[in-house]
């Protein structure tokens, strides 16, 4: 299996070059864009991230300071403003609580220690978990998310209905938990479904067709 999954990695570091994901000035930046981006698309929440940085908002204080009503109108165009609004608050109020509003004190913590406070925060599943973990704090923990349920599904690696643990364990326990592999193999995971591993998938010229 560890071979099978090096052989993907290449195949799509190869054909789409490095990613630069996740996008994002600080980890601050990285771990909101993370909370902001379920249910939508990257483009939504880039337009929310903006207003949040022209009105000074994008920092722990502020969003902290901030009421859930004016945080949820900047940040409209991630959609679920609502929601959304009530999760940023409720991760920055544990940010502060926990680790004065830092995210470099956060990141000197334990990894599991670390996920199992952020699996506490009310709205914060393990994919936001994770991504947080590893984009924002450069820790080594592999993010499934649908994207790569359905890469991985369709070349047989694993049935898509498999708990999210067991595929994070398929990574953890067959190559070398270094968080700069990790994050580059989920980005191109999201690249190739974006581009041809779709809900109708598009297989001619994709990377990895006919494995």
């Amino acid at each position: 299996m560890r071979n099978k999954l090096l052989l993907i990695y290449n195949k799509l570091y190869s054909h789409f070059g490095p990613q630069h994901w996740w996008p994002g000035e600080t980890p601050f930046e990285v771990a909101v864009g993370a909370v902001l981006t379920q249910n939508t698309n990257w483009g939504n929440v880039e337009k929310a991230i903006d207003n949040l940085k022209r009105e000074g908002k994008l920092n722990a204080s502020a969003i902290h300071k901030i009421t859930t009503e004016s945080l949820a109108a900047l940040i409209k165009p991630a959609g679920y403003f609502n929601v959304k609004a009530k999760r940023l608050k409720h991760f920055v109020s544990f940010l502060m609580k926990d680790y004065g509003g830092s995210m470099s004190r956060m990141k000197g913590a334990k990894l599991p220690s670390i996920r199992e406070d952020l699996l506490r925060v009310n709205g914060i599943g393990p994919e936001t978990a994770d991504s947080i973990i590893l984009y924002a704090l450069e820790k080594p923990v592999f993010v499934v998310d649908a994207y790569t349920k359905r890469v991985l599904s369709r070349h047989n690696i694993k049935d898509h209905d498999a708990s999210y643990d067991s595929f994070q364990e398929l990574f953890d326990s067959n190559l070398k938990r270094d968080f700069r592999l990790f994050n580059e193999y989920h980005a191109l995971f999201v690249r190739v479904a974006k581009e041809h591993c779709r809900t109708k998938p598009l297989c001619e010229g994709c990377p990895l067709e006919g494995m």
